[in-house]
């Protein structure tokens, strides 16, 4: 399987689980947690697989994210791309990043959400599948520019 097959598998596997229904019984908000982080697992297996692939040509031995996104990773424009993208605050690359610290922390990145009927809901709080299937959508519309570009060099 080529990196961009895989990359577009594992967006499309990530997407499949925050489909899934999670039920109604008590084990429900367990479950949603770990489609949630499942699927965040999944993402960073994408990205991953979508640094690969936008870096084949300079044959880099590592393709860990954390090293080929620092600010003195490899100077490739691809790279750079994403890390310009990484660092604006409301991107999907941003929240993804700021997600996997939390996921592999002790903590994790999955929040137990609490229907507590007495409380009024901020309407600024997003659904974290949802914020998830968003910057799926996101980062999906940004692999296709990168694609592109790397098709024309």
């Amino acid at each position: 399987m080529s990196p961009r097959s895989r990359t577009n598998q594992l967006l499309y596997q990530a997407e499949l689980l925050m489909s899934m229904p999670v039920g109604e019984d008590e084990h429900a908000p367990a479950r949603q947690m770990a489609l949630e982080e499942s699927a965040l697992a999944l993402f960073e297996l994408a990205l991953v697989s979508l640094l690969r692939e936008v870096t084949e040509h300079a044959r880099l031995e590592s393709h860990a994210w954390r090293e080929l996104l620092a600010n003195d990773g490899p100077q490739l424009a691809e790279l750079q791309r994403l890390r310009d993208v990484m660092h604006e605050p409301e991107s999907w690359l941003g929240w993804l990043v700021s997600k996997l610290e939390q996921l592999h922390s002790s903590e994790g990145a999955a929040r137990r959400v609490s229907a507590n009927p007495g409380m009024i809901a901020v309407g600024s709080q997003t659904d974290p599948a949802a914020q998830l299937l968003a910057c799926l959508e996101a980062a999906k519309l940004e692999i296709a520019a990168l694609r592109e570009t790397s098709l024309e060099w």
